[in-house]
């Protein structure tokens, strides 16, 4: 008999097609807590069901390992509504016009909101929702806002079906491209609402009475919150729709960097470490910790030991001394002890943390720690200055594990001439020639960025390898001495070399903040020069890099969404982040003698 209450006739279908059952991805949506239970309107996971997600409910609980746990089975999460936040976790009193709170719910939500930005999970904040988004990232919350002008009643008596109220959307914003107008009726129950937006945010919807109705991420993220309540609204429903489409994208994402190995090619943190980082701990000193690398999905990054040039009349250990000046070792130290000093920094770090990080020397350490669960952490020396004039010294960092050298930095050396040098050599000096063929002898690959452009043509003639520039963008986009000319470019990859877009917001704009969208810009031009197997991203993160949408490790992963969002091919990604890199390696290193 088939009718409602024959349960296994829906049995039996979803038998028959459950091999070809597609994924969905997956909504938590936060619940409401009263009188002991836990509580959700059926408005909230019917709009993400109709929507085309698979809703799930997550109970108030503030354990960590819970959330976190949470959070990776999940693919995008909605803050629902409810009571209002209690003023005391944003360090204010509580005012006599505050109305119900609900402190069940506060630390849980800030929590959960809080992990699930570092992880780069697509939100929607729902009412009480905004003000979480507002509370856990930086902005601020109206304790009442009946005082307000009193134009507009904004707890309204009607049914939460019917819509009460209209806002204007910011031309261009999420918001308006979602609902295809700039002016959309609404149905607002409150009275707290957002003062203030915070930095991550940007305010994109207002009512008349100049009440923030709603606000997006302005750091390229796919976080909005509302007001009102659209779950209760067909009208609204596109906003669902959204939703569910950024966690379809955000799991593809995860799914890919679960498949291919990603790598950073250039990293300053290492400048950091004598300072007493902790890179186990989320340290906000830093740009690349293991918290960042996990929530950023960060295979692997290069960490150099950076070494500033020193001036006309300057000593090394001047500059060593006055930045260390705690640390007996630099007192007078070369700058050979002072990159070895990094090394050991590096080395006494990883085998601190052996279950979770390793130094890799050949791309397939890389894969053996990806598939072991460990991140991987390489060595590179950015200034050849680190060989103390003498090119025998290239066998003893080959030895220690070092796979690229930086010719030159902000400075001529006695290897060749930079980018913002005065052309002491006119290129390559006879020591940087020696340099470069032990480089080459010893599986080593030079890299040049920074270098002059006279030396950047030395070295391509001289290097019997193809060789890196592994933080360097496009002069036609940007016209900076720093940069790489589209004639470098195309002679680059005619010699089977690779170019690492860089985060350096002077190397990406002239004027203005430079942002992730720039560097996208930067990449596409690259690839329309050069091609898709010659380009990939180095960071230059705790060197001064890092933009907004990618300003740490936990954001790469809002970069591959990026990509994947412009229609990049997996395998392309894979290229991008660090195939062609780890391609050039491999040559290099197999021509090791």
């Amino acid at each position: 008999m088939n009718n409602k209450f024959d349960w296994q006739s829906r049995l039996n279908n979803v038998y028959d097609r459950f091999p070809e059952a597609k994924r969905r991805p997956v909504i938590g949506i936060t619940a409401n807590y009263a009188d002991g239970e836990e509580r959700l309107s059926q408005y909230y996971y019917k709009a993400v069901e109709k929507a085309g997600g698979v809703p799930m409910v997550i109970p108030p609980l503030s354990d960590t390992d819970t959330i976190i746990n949470t959070l990776e089975h999940i693919d995008a999460l909605l803050l629902s509504g409810g009571g209002d936040f209690n003023p005391l976790y944003c360090g204010e009193q509580p005012s006599p016009r505050l109305h119900s709170i609900n402190s069940e719910r506060d630390l849980p939500e800030l929590l959960i909101t809080r992990l699930a930005y570092n992880r780069q999970m697509p939100m929607l904040g729902i009412c009480r929702g905004i003000q979480t988004l507002a509370m856990a990232l930086g902005g601020r919350v109206e304790q009442d806002i009946s005082t307000r002008n009193g134009l507009i009643k904004h707890s309204q008596d009607a049914d939460r079906r019917e819509p009460t109220h209209t806002v204007t959307l910011k031309p261009k914003s999420m918001l308006n491209g979602i609902f295809g107008t700039e002016t959309i009726w609404v149905n607002s129950f409150h009275h707290q609402a957002v003062a203030e937006t915070g930095h991550r945010f940007t305010a994109t919807a207002k009512s008349d009475d100049g009440i923030i109705e709603a606000m997006e991420s302005s750091e390229y993220k796919p976080i909005i919150g509302v007001q009102w309540h659209p779950e209760c609204m067909d009208e609204c429903q596109p906003l669902f729709r959204w939703l569910v489409k950024q966690a379809a994208l955000y799991d593809e994402t995860k799914r890919l960097h679960h498949r291919i190995l990603t790598l950073d090619t250039h990293c300053d943190t290492p400048m950091l470490f004598p300072q007493g980082i902790s890179f186990d701990h989320r340290d906000t000193k830093a740009l690349v910790d293991l918290h960042k690398m996990t929530e950023g999905r960060l295979d692997s990054t290069i960490m150099v030991a950076y070494l500033p040039q020193p001036k006309m009349g300057e000593a090394f250990s001047q500059i060593i001394r006055s930045a260390y000046p705690d640390e007996p070792r630099l007192q007078a130290a070369t700058p050979m002890d002072y990159a070895n000093y990094i090394f050991d920094r590096i080395e006494d770090i990883v085998a601190a943390n052996k279950h979770h990080v390793s130094i890799a020397r050949t791309p397939s350490d890389l894969y053996e720690d990806k598939r072991n669960g460990r991140k991987s952490i390489m060595l590179g020396i950015e200034n050849a200055l680190a060989l103390n004039g003498n090119a025998a010294n290239v066998k003893h960092f080959a030895q220690r594990g070092v796979v690229y050298i930086t010719l030159c930095h902000n400075g001529d050396n006695d290897v060749c001439d930079s980018a913002k040098g005065c052309n002491t050599h006119n290129g390559v000096s006879r020591l940087g020639e020696r340099v470069i063929e032990e480089m080459n002898r010893h599986g080593i690959m030079v890299d040049l960025s920074h270098a002059g452009e006279k030396s950047f043509y030395d070295a391509l003639e001289i290097s019997r390898q193809p060789i890196v520039c592994s933080h360097s963008s496009s002069r036609a986009l940007c016209d900076h001495p720093r940069n790489l000319t589209d004639g470098q470019m195309r002679q680059l990859a005619k010699h089977g070399g690779v170019a690492q877009i860089t985060l350096y917001n002077g190397f990406l704009r002239k004027e203005g903040e430079a942002t992730i969208m720039d560097a996208l810009q930067h990449l596409d031009h690259a690839i329309s020069i050069m091609g898709i197997d010659h380009v990939g991203l180095g960071t230059d993160f705790d060197g001064d890099g890092g933009v907004r949408g990618i300003a740490d490790a936990s954001e790469i992963m809002n970069f591959t969404r990026m990509l994947l969002a412009q229609r990049y091919s997996a395998d392309d990604i894979q290229r991008i982040m660090g195939g062609n890199f780890l391609r050039v390696m491999a040559t290099v290193q197999r021509a090791r003698q």
